[in-house]
């Protein structure tokens, strides 16, 4: 039986990366797929199969345009598009995917169709190719039940658009290979996916949570209009139901899937009427909305929230889903604000049974569910556990914000070292970020606005955020970093807090806060110059221009430990690292030490920026005061205040402004 780890990277590769990719279905859906396979790997050749020669070539100009458009924004250097252009083929013949060692079908939700797909693509591939469907509802029992060699193939599901949005559902069914699946999972997440693992159920997980919102939806037309409900459901979701629809042409979806959902599970899954009759919706735009009257919304927002949750424990109870794969399924793939269960979660367990059983009273037969609603939230939302060899690994998981610290995931963190931290079983700790690109871009900004002009308030919000690195300076087990990617600002912090650092090659860290016209408040000024005396010049640079320090130049200093070639050989590293500190604990210096002068004055960024003389004289005047500190905990005081005086900044008020309407700040006007 294949090990299943939380977090796929840790799995040992059991394929190589593809080489030749068929992709059968040259409409919405497939040239998508193909252009997210083309663009993480450039050298892949892509071949599109189908039957008329027009999609085909409306497929290949799709590219095109997709490359332009990334070369016109700067998100892709023209020899990058080059390469993703490269070796992309259409064709009309199934025999062009003969050396293909993965066929994927993006046809018509059709099963015979489907079947006799692949039963064309079985005659032409290897044994060992592996074969798989894009279906968003057709179960792969059913799908490849005729298969020869059942074993190489399942469903791969993504949602639109598939070159970009990162979620793909992996269907676990009862003939599939598990080493297949760990394959999938780790394929996807090495280039930029976030693969959810799902049971074989009609419509899987997430488009169960999507078709049944729509279809209650469209029930609700008896009592509001698909405007009005949009409006409602603006609450819950960045686009309304209706307006999605309209952008998918999603109506005969909900049709196909929910007829298989009722004659599978029941009536009450029964596509409303409606569906047969309109084409478009009249609704509103995001960010629109048409009056709705108090009675109205209420009894709409009742029954959308009454889906959203019976469709949620049913998936949990009958195991089709994983609790923290469908909250950030439902976010990254479907666009709503909240997770469900976060959602049922903030409106309290009373509120949640009531809105639960006014949506059964009126829509009977749909599922209700089988345990205590609080049952349903004992699960970790943000970070992985797993176990290697006696270490656990803490895979830090918010993917959409690559992987940046908040509240609820620092106490995640702080709450799996402590359950775990007195266990003689465990030799130690190491914390890694999901994917290859971040191990933690920073500290989500949070409540901070609102703290800006008040010193003593934000002060203590940066106490409060160092709870989980307090408590690693004390620890008597080791915690090693390992880091994937990118560590900025408060990622960084964390980073240097742990015991050791290792790190792939071309990882990098930065203290980017002095380019919101903020200093950074929990250890950046204190912590570097007592473990890493000789890099004092290098961490004077990072924290008043805000450069960047590569991970081999940081191995050079004795900042990182270790250097990996990829993410295998990097937690191998941190293991190690664990058991060789498990004996000799380092500790941070405690007493005052010393550091060089600041040399000339700054006025940019490493990147041209103009900067705040007010922040950069606070940095300074911090890191000499905490230097001085005769102890730890008075140097990281000093941190605090320091934070708290520069959210009374006009600095800070320009460097915040200016980070959430996403532009440049002006800090030649402030000061």
């Amino acid at each position: 039986m294949t090990h299943r780890f939380a977090n796929p990277l840790l799995a040992e590769p059991a394929r190589a990366m593809p080489r030749h990719v068929g992709i059968i279905g040259a409409g919405s859906i497939g040239p998508d797929i193909g252009y997210y396979l083309k663009s993480a790997l450039p050298t892949l050749k892509l071949t599109l199969v189908d039957l008329a020669q027009p999609a085909l070539d409306a497929a290949l100009a799709r590219f095109r345009g997709y490359a332009d458009k990334a070369v016109a924004r700067g998100k892709m250097k023209a020899q990058e598009a080059e390469g993703v252009l490269r070796d992309v083929h259409g064709t009309t013949d199934y025999d062009a995917i003969a050396g293909c060692d993965w066929v994927l079908e993006a046809a018509t939700e059709n099963l015979a169709l489907k079947r006799r797909i692949f039963a064309d693509v079985e005659k032409r591939v290897a044994d060992d190719a592996i074969i798989t469907s894009n279906t968003s509802s057709l179960p792969a029992a059913r799908i490849f039940s005729e298969l020869r060699n059942p074993r190489r193939a399942t469903v791969t599901h993504f949602f639109a658009p598939a070159w970009r949005n990162p979620a793909v559902e992996v269907i676990d069914w009862e003939r599939v290979d598990a080493g297949l699946v760990e394959h999938l999972r780790r394929f996807f997440c090495e280039t930029g996916k976030l693969p959810l693992v799902t049971a074989d159920a009609p419509c899987f997980m997430l488009d169960r949570i999507f078709d049944n919102w729509c279809n209650e939806s469209a029930l609700l037309l008896d009592r509001a209009s698909a405007a009005q409900v949009d409006t409602v459901a603006s609450d819950y979701v960045h686009a309304g139901p209706f307006f999605v629809l309209n952008l998918a042409h999603g109506n005969p979806i909900i049709v196909e899937t929910n007829t298989l959902q009722a004659d599978e599970e029941g009536e009450h899954y029964r596509p409303a009427s409606i569906f047969g009759s309109v084409e478009r919706w009249l609704t509103v735009a995001p960010g629109k909305s048409v009056p709705v009257e108090a009675e109205t919304a209420a009894a709409v927002r009742d029954r959308l929230l009454g889906v959203l949750f019976s469709q949620s424990v049913d998936i949990l109870d009958r195991g089709i889903g994983e609790p923290a794969d469908l909250d950030l399924g439902c976010r990254i793939a479907l666009g709503f604000r909240e997770g469900p269960l976060a959602l049922m979660r903030s409106l309290g367990e009373a509120e949640g049974a009531r809105v639960l059983e006014r949506f059964v009273a009126e829509r009977p037969g749909m599922p209700q569910p089988r345990r205590a609603l609080g049952e349903y939230q004992r699960f970790e939302r943000h970070v992985l556990v797993d176990d290697v060899a006696d270490v656990k690994v803490i895979t830090l998981r918010r993917p959409e914000a690559l992987n940046a610290l908040h509240d609820e995931m620092t106490d995640e963190i702080l709450d799996v070292i402590r359950r775990h931290e007195d266990d003689p079983a465990v030799a130690g700790f190491v914390v890694v970020g999901y994917g290859t690109r971040a191990f933690c871009a920073g500290a989500d900004i949070g409540r901070f606005p609102s703290m800006l002009g008040d010193a003593r308030a934000a002060a203590q919000y940066a106490r409060d955020c160092s709870r989980l690195l307090v408590h690693l300076d004390a620890m008597r087990k080791p915690v090693v970093a390992a880091l994937n990617g990118m560590a900025l600002g408060g990622g960084f912090e964390l980073a240097m807090r742990c015991h050791a650092l290792v790190a792939v090659r071309g990882a990098s860290m930065q203290l980017p806060e002095v380019t919101l016209g903020i200093v950074p408040g929990i250890g950046a000024m204190v912590v570097p110059y007592r473990r890493w005396p000789r890099a004092a010049e290098v961490f004077h640079a990072m924290l008043r221009k805000g450069e960047r320090l590569g991970a081999e130049r940081a191995h050079e200093l004795g900042i990182v430990d270790a250097l990996a070639a990829d993410y295998r050989e990097l937690i191998g590293c941190a293991v190690e690292r664990v058991h060789a500190l498990a004996q000799r604990m380092p500790r941070i210096t405690e007493g005052a030490v010393e550091v060089p002068g600041f040399g000339e004055r700054v006025e940019r960024a490493s990147n041209g920026t103009v900067l705040s003389a007010t922040t950069i004289g606070l940095i300074e005047k911090a890191v000499r005061e905490a230097a001085a500190a005769p102890t730890l905990a008075q140097a990281l005081e000093v941190g605090y205040a320091s934070f708290g005086a520069s959210a009374c900044t006009a600095a800070a008020r320009e460097g915040i402004a200016a980070f959430g309407e996403r532009r440049s700040p002006d800090f030649g006007r402030t000061g």
